[in-house]
């Protein structure tokens, strides 16, 4: 009988130990599994990684352009962008958007705008105002007049750049006063263009922050009038 009890217990001990052997190694796995790393989301995904991956392209696009036809100041603009570039890559790691993840801004991407397709059928009303053929040129461009509404269908995002609030363009020289409205918050900033960039119209982080709404890197729906 005690031979017996004796076998018992040492069966009941290699259970238990092999119980705990197999826990361990579930938890092992579970801890495993919870500590790997989040798979980063692209630009389709969300709408903070399409503003970062939109802001690097049209840095990248710029740098390119420079390369491409250089001048006196190249090598400096050059310099100063792919800071930037560096610092827009960070913002991507931190925001667990897929890094160097890059979209060019486009003005196809906005392709529906309601309250800037207005404007024709009032003026087709109006046969006899020479002025109503105005709005064809808002495209963009530099003689654009003031109060006019430019850059049609452009998305609006920031160039990393900093200092005070300003602007960046393709299409207007230094010194063209651009008012930006962010249409889906009612938003707006009145920058004046420091520089030559990729975009239509691209903000400095400052002037950005003025029209942003939280945690977003992209205006999708933005109003630009060249206001001087």
């Amino acid at each position: 009988m005690s031979r017996r009890r004796t076998l018992g217990t040492k069966k009941k001990i290699a259970l238990l130990v092999s119980a705990a052997t197999v826990a361990g190694g579930g938890a092992f796995v579970m801890a495993s599994t919870s500590n790997a790393a989040p798979t980063p989301k692209s630009a389709s995904e969300s709408t903070v990684c399409l503003g970062l991956a939109t802001a690097l392209g049209n840095n990248q696009k710029f740098i390119a352009d420079q390369r491409a036809n250089p001048d006196a100041q190249s090598e400096a603009r050059i310099a100063n962008r792919e800071a930037v570039v560096a610092e827009i890559k960070r913002k991507q790691e931190a925001s667990g958007c897929a890094v160097g993840e890059s979209a060019q801004d486009s003005q196809t991407a906005q392709p529906s705008q309601p309250a800037q397709s207005a404007p024709p059928p009032a003026a087709s009303a109006q046969p006899s105002q020479p002025a109503a053929s105005a709005p064809a040129g808002n495209t963009g461009g530099g003689a654009a007049a003031s109060g006019q509404q430019v850059c049609n269908g452009s998305t609006v995002t920031l160039s990393g750049e900093g200092g005070a609030p300003a602007a960046s363009s393709n299409q207007f020289p230094a010194g063209t006063k651009l008012k930006v409205t962010n249409l889906d918050n009612n938003k707006s900033t009145t920058v004046e263009v420091t520089s030559v960039s990729g975009s239509c119209a691209l903000l400095n982080n400052a002037a950005f922050e003025q029209v942003r709404e939280p945690g977003k890197f992209l205006i999708r729906r933005a109003l630009i009038e060249k206001v001087g």
